[in-house]
């Protein structure tokens, strides 16, 4: 008996120091670190097929392995966008909110994200609204589309997307489209083959690339965009499926917001696609050259531009530029600061900058779904709003379908949209894209978007939580352990 207590001794203790080894040949930050080495020490055999598929980093070849004439071209349409800004009059970026203005020089330092003046922009907030206008577009389309969204699902609006496609392809025109695997687990081989024989190009996410041996499950494309014919670009949150246009029973309605973009701003858009697709294809005679067809100029003069900038973010990045943003957006606040996600899992930095923009008097809302779609993940919301409530934010919890929006609008300045939710998943896993928008008018629009949802939420109160049993509240800090690899 002796001699099998040692052996169950030495067998942990030797899979705790294999497991230390493991987690440490990454460089990743404390939360990461803590949580993995949970999972492997307490879970032997099973926490280590969980880390070979989700816990290691992006494999080691360059996921955008720029050419040479790439990047000049690129550095072209960077120059290009900076001349064009100087023809719109009104709102330049050179005269932006001091609140604006600590945001876009911080991204400024990125070549790959320009500010960009010559803009409009028109919200959808419903799924069917929003894809019966893009629908629109893509029938209206001249010379290409390229389409990149983490669910695409085949199922009625997945299906008339599609055929739309399809048909444009057949035209002649350039179609190309990107989608992850893991998010869209029936669009195989058959469901995009028409779409091909018509000329179109799919091509699956690098991520999902070589089953065994480089697969990271824990890494995915979570944007959603569209470009058409060089000017027209779509981005946000809602993806391809009927749950989006609130015909689940399960979700009900489905609240988001998404973005149709006319103008330079495309461009930027245009560029993560060329990236992403140039990542994913496995011939070099697949990838895409950047053609000046694919970055073109609205013909309509704008009135009034809307200054913003894309951003682009992902594991193969060592800084996490969407979450900085954030932050920076937070920090600059001087009154008020009003969040949308569907999780709430936000990693240390994040939660200090929300508490001193607490405790310096600005007024913080963060609204949140009140129902789940992952678990574990919203057993952690639930962790972080009780933890953020009782330090003075106002928790939301939306009660009208589910919540699936991203904005971010602080004081009466500054306005963020896009794929990103305030998840560590989100800021250090997925490739993400937000815009950041300069407008007091959109800061206005997004403040009484939020105002309007409240009327359909349920504030989060102290005597909510103390009614809370002590299994849920296990729960809830159980999968707060995990968060850093949910």
């Amino acid at each position: 008996m002796r001699l099998l207590e040692q052996g169950i001794f030495y067998l942990f203790v030797i899979n705790a120091i294999i497991a230390g080894i493991t987690v440490f040949r990454k460089p990743r930050n404390i939360t990461s670190i803590l949580a993995w080495l949970l999972t492997l020490i307490f879970l032997p055999v099973v926490g280590f097929i969980l880390y070979a598929f989700c816990g290691r980093g992006i494999d080691g070849e360059t996921v955008y392995r720029l050419e040479q004439e790439d990047e000049k071209r690129i550095k072209e349409i960077s120059d290009f966008i900076e001349e064009d800004n100087k023809r719109v009059r009104h709102n330049q970026p050179d005269k932006l909110y001091p609140t604006a203005e600590a945001l876009s020089h911080y991204f400024d330092r990125r070549d790959e994200s320009p500010i960009t003046a010559r803009n409009q922009i028109e919200f959808f907030y419903d799924g069917t609204e929003k894809f019966e206008r893009l629908f629109e577009d893509l029938r209206n389309a001249k010379k290409n589309i390229h389409v990149e969204y983490y669910a695409f699902f085949n199922d009625k609006i997945g299906n008339r997307f599609l055929r739309i496609l399809e048909e444009k392809a057949k035209e002649g025109l350039e179609v190309r489209l990107i989608y992850d695997p893991w998010g869209s687990p029936k669009a195989n081989d058959a469901f995009f083959s028409t779409l091909k024989k018509n000329g179109g190009k799919v091509t699956a996410f690098i991520t999902s690339k070589n089953i065994i041996a480089k697969t990271r499950l824990n890494y995915h494309l979570h944007r959603k965009i569209v470009v058409i014919d060089g000017s027209i670009g779509w981005t946000g949150g809602f993806n391809v499926g009927d749950q989006y246009l609130g015909e689940y029973e399960r979700f009900g309605n489905w609240r988001d917001t998404h973005g149709r973009i006319v103008g330079t701003a495309s461009f930027t858009l245009q560029e993560i696609f060329l990236r992403d697709w140039n990542a994913s294809v496995s011939k070099p005679e697949d990838r895409m050259k950047y053609l000046s067809e694919y970055f073109e100029l609205p013909r309509e003069e704008f009135k009034k531009g809307v200054p913003m900038q894309i951003v682009a973010d992902g594991p193969e990045s060592e800084e996490l530029i969407i979450r900085d943003g954030f932050v920076r957006m937070i920090l600059a606040a001087e009154k008020s600061v009003w969040i949308q996600s569907p999780y709430l899992v936000p990693d240390e930095t994040m939660i200090s900058a929300i508490l001193i923009a607490v405790r310096s008097g600005i007024d913080v809302r963060i609204m949140i779904p009140i129902m789940p779609d992952h678990p574990f993940i919203y057993r952690a919301t639930q962790y972080y709003a009780n933890f953020l409530h009782q330090r003075g934010v106002k928790i939301y919890h939306y009660n009208n379908g589910f919540l699936h929006a991203k904005t971010v609008v602080v004081d009466n300045e500054l306005a963020s949209f896009g794929s990103t939710n305030q998840d560590i998943r989100s800021y250090e896993l997925n490739f993400e894209a937000s815009a950041f928008i300069y407008d007091p008018a959109v800061a206005q629009q997004f403040r009484e978007v939020f105002e309007r949802d409240m009327e359909d939420c349920i504030l989060l109160t102290t005597e909510m939580i103390k009614k809370q049993s002590k299994w849920l509240t296990f729960k809830q800090h159980f999968s707060r352990l995990l968060s850093p690899v949910l």
